[in-house]
C-alpha cells in the first residue's frame, strides 16, 4: 500500500458569494475536524481568500490560490503574486489548470516559471496537466502530458518535488462536461506520469510524489477512481461548491 496520504482539493473557480463561501469553508473545516488520514484544501476566488484562510486557521483544512503571477511584484495590473497569496494565508496554489491554458493561453514555459516562483515563496504548487479530446483521439495523450510535466517542473529539484509539489491529471475533455475518464484511463495516465517523474528525477522521488485526478469527480464515482493504484486524490470542481456533494468525497472509502 502506498505511503502517500490521500489529498482532496476543491477548486471553487469563479463561483459563490462571500457568505456562501464562508459557510462552505466552515462546513468543510468542521467535517474534517482532527482527521489526519487525509489532506484537504479549498481554493476560493481571490477576493474571499483572506477571510477563508482566517476561518480555517488552526484547522487541518488548508487554503490556496487558483493561480498566481510569474513575477514577484511590479506593474502587472490584475495579477496576484505568490508572496501576496502567502500573505493572506494560502498554503497551496493551482498552476496550469486547463482553463488557464486553453481559455487564457498560458503555455508550458509560463507555467514552469510560476511553479518555480511559487516554490521560492513557500507555496506548494499543484501542477495541472491534461490533454484535449482531439489530442486523445490522435493518441497524443502521453506526448502532451509528458511535455507539460517536464516543462512545468523545469528547474525544480527532487526534494521540492517530493515535499511540496503535487501533480493533477485533468483530461480537458472531462472538466465541467459531466464526462470523466474511466478508472482504467485515469490509471494508465497516472502510471505514465509517475514514469515520467522517475525519468526526470528517480524512482524514489516519483514514488513519493502525489498525483491527483480531476475532471467531473462526484460522490458516485470517487470511490472507483480512488481505488485505482497511483491515484492519490482528486481535484474537484463543481462538486466542491456544496457541502452535500463535497463532504462525501472525504469519506470515499
Amino acid at each position: 500500500m502506498s505511503a502517500r496520504k490521500p489529498f482532496v482539493a476543491g477548486n471553487w473557480k469563479m463561483n459563490l458569494e462571500r457568505k456562501t463561501a464562508l459557510g462552505l469553508a466552515l462546513s468543510v473545516r468542521d467535517s474534517v475536524g482532527r482527521r489526519d488520514d487525509i489532506d484537504v484544501a479549498v481554493f476560493p476566488p481571490y477576493v474571499y481568500l483572506d477571510e477563508i484562510s482566517r476561518a480555517l486557521a488552526g484547522s487541518l483544512v488548508k487554503s490556496g490560490g487558483q493561480n498566481c503571477c510569474d513575477e514577484t511584484s511590479g506593474a502587472f495590473t490584475g495579477e496576484i503574486s505568490p508572496a501576496m497569496l502567502v500573505d493572506v494565508g494560502a498554503t497551496y496554489v493551482l498552476i496550469g489548470h486547463s482553463e488557464r491554458r486553453h481559455v487564457y493561453g498560458e503555455g508550458d514555459e509560463l507555467v514552469g516559471r510560476k511553479v518555480k516562483l511559487a516554490l521560492e515563496h513557500g507555496l506548494s504548487p499543484i501542477l495541472c496537466v491534461g490533454e484535449t479530446l482531439e489530442q486523445r483521439q490522435a493518441k497524443r495523450t502521453e506526448q502532451v502530458v509528458g511535455e507539460q510535466i517536464a516543462r512545468g517542473l523545469a528547474g525544480v529539484d527532487g526534494r521540492a518535488l517530493q515535499a511540496r509539489v503535487t501533480v493533477a491529471y485533468e483530461p480537458v475533455w472531462a472538466i465541467g462536461t459531466g464526462l470523466n475518464a474511466t478508472p482504467a484511463q485515469a490509471g494508465e495516465v497516472h502510471a505514465y506520469l509517475r514514469g515520467v517523474l522517475a525519468g526526470l528525477y528517480n524512482e524514489a522521488a516519483a514514488e513519493r510524489a502525489r498525483i491527483l485526478y480531476g475532471g467531473s469527480v462526484k460522490p458516485d464515482n470517487v470511490r472507483a477512481l480512488m481505488a485505482v493504484p497511483g491515484v492519490d486524490g482528486v481535484l474537484v470542481g463543481g462538486a466542491s461548491l456544496k457541502p452535500e456533494s463535497f463532504l462525501p468525497l472525504l469519506d470515499y472509502r
